[in-house]
């Protein structure tokens, strides 16, 4: 122990005297008194003032930054060393580093009085049954280190001494760690034999700002006799970095009338240096404003928060009165606290004076007048107005309205996006007759609402007179369409209708003639005189040109004005239908097969192109020809279909059946008409139909052999015989008809020579 003290004192008196030797007349920075002792009475008490040193830095002492080697004590704003906490053991000797701008000085302190280390302690750090060569009696000694970053050479430079409790020569030191045997290599060594630690070349603290590695002491044969002890490097900032600020250019509005000190935008630039020292330590200042109108300082930055705010009064913060809507600043940041020696970055601040709405749209005239047609249409009149306030915004942008003389709502008003003009257009057709001058009272406002302070004046209304100049207007026909009634069939020249019309220009005494514009069955004519329209042709309901029971006709009306003027007008006639058409029966073919056990042949039905009650109910029945009521029948099935059947079975050929349809008119009309009956040959569902010519169904069944052979005997005198040629012809293809079961006849319409007609029953 008494070893120990001796190395203390001689190390302490030593490092003094080199202080000492060191410094110049008059004020020294740094510690004045760089040795003290401190008994040590069993602990430490929390917040108990220790010791007070002696540190000036020849500035005012400002920023000044302690650090203790053992972070259990502090040096507070006295100077006192005071623990954290309590502390009831310390270390031997305690390093206290003060840093500030202006001093970079270190001052030990000795704490005497503490109790002999016990073996156990040591072996406790160095590891639970560890065997150590030596047994240690006191741990490494070892300051903590400072480098200030960006020396120049000459190097290796020297930094700091490590002690061992060693007798000397009987060790070596060891320097472990990142920046000695690790990444980055070679940045520290250390004296084997001295303890003397040096930094090999310049550091950079804004890369690494501190270095923790270990030192122990071995024998020379590698064992190790003081266990590794924490070695802390701190590197000190130089000013080497410039502010450098986020953007280069900032941007930033201010609305006008703002008062005086409104936030406008803040600045912000960084600065890579130690942040706790006045090499990071930034202050903002405005270098330059453009345009300087109407004050070179309209502006201004807090110098350590870098808010822009605005010093120029509310009223001269006038948009439009200022030269510019936009200003720009050159921002200077500068670290060191704003000293002549800092370093300095430099960025633009564009503000824009934004507009609010101070300015109520002005009328460039209080009178404004058009003239127009009556009946015309589009702009009548372009309003103008002036407003001082920023174009294409809300504060600018007019919005017309009618506040009086528009109770028709004849008018509207819409905005020009592009020039603010209000274009007052005719939205009803205008009347010379009942209203020749219309005079307007137009408003008109903003889209935004003006500030509180500002109202719409007089000027912000104005009036519009509109003179209706007179036009020669066509006749108009009431009522239009003329609809009327008349009966079909009509005898040509009736009464059909009287047009009606009236001349808009009640001013003027004009006469009125009437055409035919458009009567497509040319049905129709008009005296041009009075209107009157009678029938020159015959109504027909019926007719391709009449739809939905309605033919119409188009009138024109010419007045003798200057120029004519002509109307139109419409004429819808509602024909009444007339019985005119008889009844006719569908469909006109029939189908049935010859061995059918149901004798129904088809169903048929009626139609007629007249309207009820001439039309339906139908009465379908045989036409009135001998025996045909003896192979055929017809029964109602309704009032518009009848049943056809066939009451014996029928040979496969083509059969005519005459067939008689009345319909209910009054008085009625009846049709002989005739439907085909097709008998044909039925096998797997298919039906095998003659393509021969059709059979008159008036003549009677043949059935009997005899009687065919007998019209075989006739047939051949009939072909001995020129003048029947025709008639064997038209009658010998039934006579041989392949099935040889059938014929039917209407007549005969010629006589066998030395015979009688021959009429087949």
């Amino acid at each position: 122990s008494h070893l120990y003290q001796v190395i203390v004192v001689v190390f302490l008196v030593a490092r003094v005297g080199g202080q000492e030797d060191g410094g110049h007349e008059g004020c020294s920075p740094g510690f004045q008194v760089k040795h003290y002792q401190l008994a040590f009475t069993g602990s430490f008490q929390k917040g108990q003032a220790l010791i007070q040193v002696e540190f000036d830095d020849c500035a005012g002492n400002e920023d000044v930054q302690f650090e203790v080697s053992d972070p259990s004590f502090f040096v507070d704003e006295d100077l006192n060393l005071v623990p954290r906490q309590d502390v009831l053991r310390s270390q031997p000797v305690l390093s206290i580093h003060g840093l500030s701008a202006h001093a970079d000085d270190t001052a030990q302190v000795e704490v005497t009085g503490l109790p002999a280390q016990s073996p156990h302690t040591l072996r406790c750090v160095l590891g639970v049954g560890q065997t150590l060569p030596f047994r240690s009696k006191r741990s490494l000694l070892i300051p903590p280190m400072i480098v200030t970053e960006n020396q120049r050479a000459p190097f290796p430079r020297k930094i700091g001494t490590v002690i061992s409790t060693e007798r000397l020569g009987s060790h070596i030191f060891r320097l472990t760690g990142p920046g000695a045997d690790q990444d980055p290599k070679g940045l520290f060594t250390i004296d084997i034999d001295t303890g003397e630690v040096s930094v090999s070349r310049s550091l950079d603290r804004e890369a690494i700002d501190s270095y923790q590695l270990e030192v122990s002491t071995t024998d020379f044969a590698g064992n190790l006799v003081e266990a590794p002890a924490l070695l802390v490097i701190t590197v000190i900032d130089q000013n080497d970095n410039r502010p450098i600020f986020k953007e280069q250019s900032y941007t930033g509005e201010v609305l006008e009338g703002s008062p005086k000190g409104t936030t406008v935008m803040a600045m912000t630039a960084l600065d890579a240096d130690d942040a706790g020292t006045d090499n990071a330590a930034l202050r903002y200042n405005i270098v330059r404003q453009s345009p300087d109108k109407p004050s070179p300082s309209m502006f201004y930055i807090d110098a350590e928060r870098g808010d822009i705010v605005t010093v120029i009064s509310n009223k001269l913060l006038d948009r439009e009165t200022l030269p510019t809507t936009t200003y720009e600043l050159e921002i200077v940041a500068k670290d060191m606290a704003g000293s002549e020696v800092g370093l300095t970055g430099t960025a633009t601040a564009t503000i824009t004076i934004t507009d609010k709405n101070d300015h109520a749209p002005e009328f460039t005239r209080t009178l404004f007048e058009a003239h127009v047609f009556e009946g015309s249409s589009g702009v009548v009149v372009n309003l103008t107005v002036d407003d001082r306030d920023d174009p294409d915004t809300g504060a600018w942008r007019a919005i017309y309205s009618i506040i009086k003389g528009d109770p028709t709502l004849s008018f509207k008003i819409q905005t020009n996006p592009d020039n603010n003009e209000g274009m007052l257009s005719i939205s009803k057709p205008l009347d010379y007759e009942a209203k020749a001058p219309h005079t307007l009272l137009i408003k008109v406002e903003n889209e935004d609402a003006l500030v509180p302070d500002v109202g719409y004046g007089p000027s912000s209304t104005a009036t519009v007179h509109i003179a209706v100049l007179d036009v020669n207007e066509g006749p108009v026909f009431f009522p239009d369409p003329l609809i009327v009634s008349r009966m079909e069939n009509i005898p040509i020249g009736s009464f059909v209708a009287s047009l009606n019309t009236t001349d808009p220009d009640i001013l003027q005494i004009q006469s009125i003639r009437y055409a035919v514009l458009r009567d497509p069955a040319g049905w129709l004519s008009v005296s041009p005189v009075t209107g009157t329209v009678n029938t020159s042709g015959s109504l027909d309901r019926e007719s391709p040109y009449v739809h939905d029971n309605k033919y119409t006709a188009v009138f024109i009306a010419t007045d003798n004005g200057s120029p004519p003027a002509t109307g139109t007008g419409t004429l819808v006639i509602h024909l009444e239908d007339y019985n005119d058409n008889a009844p006719y029966v569908v469909p006109s073919i029939a189908r049935v097969c010859e061995d059918a056990h149901d004798m129904n042949v088809a169903i048929v039905g009626g139609r007629d192109k007249d309207l009820a009650p001439n039309a339906a109910p139908f009465k379908i029945e045989l036409g009135k020809q001998l025996g045909l009521d003896k192979t055929w029948k017809v029964t109602s099935v309704n009032s518009t279909h009848s049943q056809v059947m066939l009451l014996q079975p029928l040979k496969m050929a083509n059969y005519q059946l005459p067939l008689l349809i009345t319909d209910s008119g009054v008085p009625p009309l009846s049709n002989n008409t005739e439907i085909k009956v097709q008998v044909c040959v039925c096998k797997k569902n298919k039906m095998h139909c003659s393509s021969g010519p059709s059979h008159r169904a008036s003549l009677p069944v043949l059935l009997a052999t005899p009687l065919v052979w007998c019209v075989f005997c006739a047939c051949a005198l009939m072909n001995n015989l020129n003048p029947f040629t025709r008639l064997t012809s038209e009658i010998f293809p039934h006579l041989f008809n392949k099935r040889m079961s059938v014929l039917l006849f209407d007549a005969v319409p010629a006589a066998l020579p030395g015979k009688t007609n021959l009429n087949l029953l």
